[in-house]
């Protein structure tokens, strides 16, 4: 038995929940330290509050992975995650940059970083379930255009995401001026729109998208009983704790891309937690403790603009990864996207003015798109479909282990070895990309083989 061979528009359609998702995490990764510095936090404090977001996804991914892999029922095995967590992170876009309503019962601070945990969480919720169904209704010959897709909407959410303050406020009118320890009203009216969107973009992905029924993936996971290494028994077990054995019994596979995923990830962390101090003092001249002038608020909608920009990149990059990699391969396609990220991200020292900013990201969108989609092509080949969910909730340790050691060490680096400097953090995402490139050459790239 095969699986059916999708259209462009059903891989679309499968994946632009991936849309509403995105853009309302670009609107957290280009403004959640600019909301939190408003509302009282100082630079070096910025990566501790950030460790909200990595610590959810080691502890929410796994387990919707694991009893998303088991929940068979009327509206379908992933798509009850998709809504209830687009819900949920709805929720925490309208309240975040509101946070102040609160300040009668907590500080605005405390609140705001409440929201970004309930955000986070909720992005993890739906976001580890889109994985995976790529990998439950995609053949292998398709899955790499799959992911790809996938980063394609990926991009255009963020784009839309990061450049929706700035249009607010440059094209519509929408203040971008605001009193210390307010929000403006730019970002709150953008955060909404985020919201709306994000439930609408869901209920696309849950309307038109069929799952495969538990007997179909069963007869499909007949066909290769063992996946690089990995023996699947008929008689699953259902505790929760099996997702430490099911860690012990990681493929070859994962195991060789954790290190990539490693260095790719604790690069992409600092980028986005200290973008917008780093350029602000960098490129705007600002002292490290101003983050309410008009000039600092100007400097903030820019970075949502470079944001855009490199996700703009990545959405169209990401249309031709599958064609790169069908020439030159998967594993030389993702080093040389990564290498040309590092070297995006080094130039932002040396850039004289913010404009010339876009070009650095251009290559940053070059790399995004690569280590959204190369890592889970890779990866889905050595993964039997029984076990997809899980594994690609596992397969996120990988991603925010990375994210809570930069968290930890992030901000005393910056306050104790940078002198305030924010910049050097990126300079340090640049190397940290570079080394992933170099050690994308250890990785077994192979499709469902099956060992002895």
């Amino acid at each position: 038995m095969e699986k059916r061979r999708l259209s462009f528009w059903q891989i679309w359609n499968m994946s632009f929940g991936f849309l509403g998702i995105q853009m309302g995490f670009a609107l957290q990764n280009a403004n959640a330290s600019r909301i939190l510095q408003i509302f009282g936090a100082d630079v070096h404090e910025l990566s501790w509050f950030w460790i909200i977001a990595p610590l959810m996804g080691l502890i929410v991914q796994p387990i919707v992975g694991h009893y998303s892999d088991k929940t068979w029922g009327k509206f379908g095995r992933r798509k009850p995650y998709f809504l209830i967590g687009a819900i949920l992170a709805s929720i925490g876009l309208v309240l975040m940059p509101q946070a102040d309503m609160f300040i009668a019962f907590l500080p605005a601070l405390w609140v705001g970083a409440g929201m970004l945990m309930i955000m986070d969480a909720s992005f993890n919720i739906a976001m580890e379930p889109f994985r995976a169904l790529v990998g439950d209704n995609l053949r292998t010959d398709q899955r790499t255009a799959g992911f790809s897709i996938q980063t394609a909407l990926i991009g255009f959410g963020a784009v839309i995401g990061s450049w929706l303050p700035y249009a607010l406020a440059n094209w519509f009118g929408v203040s971008n001026q605001t009193e210390a320890g307010a929000v403006p009203a730019n970002l709150i009216w953008s955060f909404i729109i985020g919201a709306l969107i994000l439930i609408i973009s869901i209920l696309v992905t849950v309307i038109t998208t069929k799952e495969y029924s538990p007997e179909e993936m069963h007869a499909f996971d007949q066909e290769h009983p063992e996946h690089d290494g990995l023996e699947v028994s008929e008689d699953e077990k259902s505790s929760l704790l099996d997702i430490l054995d099911d860690f012990k019994q990681m493929p070859v596979t994962m195991r060789q891309l954790s290190w990539v995923q490693f260095f790719s990830w604790f690069g992409l962390f600092g980028m986005w937690v200290f973008a917008t101090p780093a350029i602000a003092q960098h490129i705007y001249h600002l002292p490290p403790t101003d983050s309410s002038s008009s000039t600092y608020q100007d400097a903030g909608d820019w970075v949502g603009i470079l944001f855009g920009i490199y996700n703009l990149v990545s959405a169209f990059y990401a249309f031709a990864l599958p064609y790169i990699a069908k020439k030159i391969g998967r594993k030389r396609t993702h080093a040389i996207s990564l290498i040309i990220g590092g070297i995006g991200l080094l130039s932002v020292y040396v850039m004289p003015d913010e404009n010339w900013l876009i070009v650095s990201m251009i290559g940053v969108g070059i790399a995004w798109a690569s280590i959204l989609a190369m890592p889970y092509a890779i990866l889905a080949g050595s993964i039997s479909p029984k076990k997809m969910g899980v594994y690609m909730g596992i397969f996120n340790f990988f991603i925010v282990i990375p994210q809570i050691i930069n968290a930890l060490i992030g901000g005393p680096l910056v306050k104790y070895a940078y002198g305030d400097q924010a910049i050097f953090a990126l300079v340090i995402s640049g190397v940290s990309f570079l080394i992933a490139a170099a050690l994308v050459s250890k990785v077994k790239d192979v499709d469902d083989v099956i060992q002895k």
